[in-house]
């Protein structure tokens, strides 16, 4: 077998292992024969909501196999038929599975991801806020970066944005700013972006044409489902309503229509600035929620938990990724090793290879850099 096939060949059967742990492929028959027997139980919809949730589970386990063992079946097909090509000088035959080995390297490598996203709020729409740090206008600035690259992630992912609120940065860019992104898995991928993002390049407001080094965190919620209930104490919170401080324009508020609230025992602060403070009030309530709910799934997680107290604030050595315009181009996320020169394509959005990055390292324990080293 050629070296470029037998490399693809590897990929593929790197995906399948990881998709095979995840799912636990070696108890998913008998997982499926415990729903069956539940399934054909005769009170079964004695309590309709928990019938209904056990057939979406028996219905994903079911897709979870079949598209596990077609691939696999698949990839023992191709190898088969290169080996029977190259035995018999058929150069069509290898050509035509080499190809489908290809495609099956893309297919096996989007379910390898999908297979990360299987957290408790995962599926979730999540709330995610951007926050200038330390650095006047090149900070403000890029905040302001931050927040367009990860709106065209989101327009590319086919979600949908809503601006909830936004302060507008003295001179330029943004102090902060929060939105809400909807779509499948929109928490599941950007839990991963949690963190200070530092940039590094040649300041356009420095006449001197200096370079600097630039902070802005950023902290990924999801959004509460209605399956979820999270009780807030009246007594806990403090609301308060404002005049929005937009940029101008259409984004003015001419009452005092925006919300804040603040989570008092927790010190957790909200706020949303649309054109109705009832609408504001709902926002923010669910935003509030959504961030108590996360605080719950950090104490349940060790891990995330650790990286939760110890976010620290925007500036040195709490960064998560750098970002690296001068003297060279390059985006480095400092958990996983993983790294890139295409810091146009990043900065427009293309962050599927660093999330996924960081979502592998939470199921194997290893970096990037670690799990090269062992192949």
């Amino acid at each position: 077998m050629r070296a470029e096939a037998q490399n693809t060949v590897e990929a593929i059967e790197k995906s399948l292992t990881l998709i095979g742990q995840r799912m636990n492929r070696d108890t998913a028959d008998h997982r499926l024969e415990e729903f069956n027997a539940m399934v054909e139980s005769p009170d079964l919809w004695d309590d309709p909501e928990k019938a209904q949730k056990l057939m979406r589970d028996r219905q994903m386990l079911v897709d979870a196999i079949a598209r596990h063992d077609g691939m696999a079946q698949e990839l023992s097909d191709n190898v088969e038929l290169i080996e029977l090509g190259e035995a018999e000088g058929d150069e069509e035959v290898v050509a035509e599975a080499e190809k489908a080995l290809k495609s099956l390297k893309e297919r096996a490598g989007a379910a390898e991801i999908e297979a990360l996203l299987n957290g408790e709020a995962d599926g979730n729409d999540t709330f995610l806020e951007i926050n200038s740090g330390a650095g006047g206008t090149e900070s403000c600035d890029w905040a302001s970066m931050l927040a367009r690259m990860y709106v065209r992630w989101a327009e590319k992912k086919g979600y949908t944005v809503e601006l909830q609120s936004e302060s507008a940065g003295e001179e330029a860019g943004i102090k902060s700013a929060a939105y809400k992104i909807s779509g499948p898995n929109a928490y599941g991928w950007l839990k991963s972006e949690s963190g200070v993002h530092r940039l590094v390049r040649i300041s356009p407001y420095d006449s001197a044409a200096r370079r600097h080094t630039s902070f802005s965190s950023v902290w990924v919620y999801p959004v509460v489902d209605d399956n979820i209930e999270i009780e807030v104490n009246p007594s806990d919170i403090r609301l308060d309503t404002y005049r929005s401080s937009g940029a101008g324009g259409q984004h003015v508020n001419t009452t005092d229509s925006a919300v804040r609230i603040t989570h008092i025992p927790t010190g957790i602060v909200v706020t949303s600035s649309e054109k109705s403070q009832h609408q504001n009030r709902d926002i923010a309530m669910k935003a509030l929620k959504s961030r108590l709910y996360q605080m719950e799934l950090d104490r349940r997680n060790a891990a995330i938990n650790e990286a939760h107290d110890a976010k620290g604030d925007a500036g040195w050595g709490n960064q998560i990724r750098s970002y690296v315009l001068q003297p060279y181009q390059m985006v480095k996320d400092l958990r996983t090793g993983f790294e890139t020169s295409d810091t146009q394509g990043v900065l427009d959005g293309d962050l599927d290879r660093l999330m996924a990055a960081t979502l592998a390292m939470d199921v194997t324990g290893k970096t990037r850099a670690e799990a090269n080293a062992e192949d």
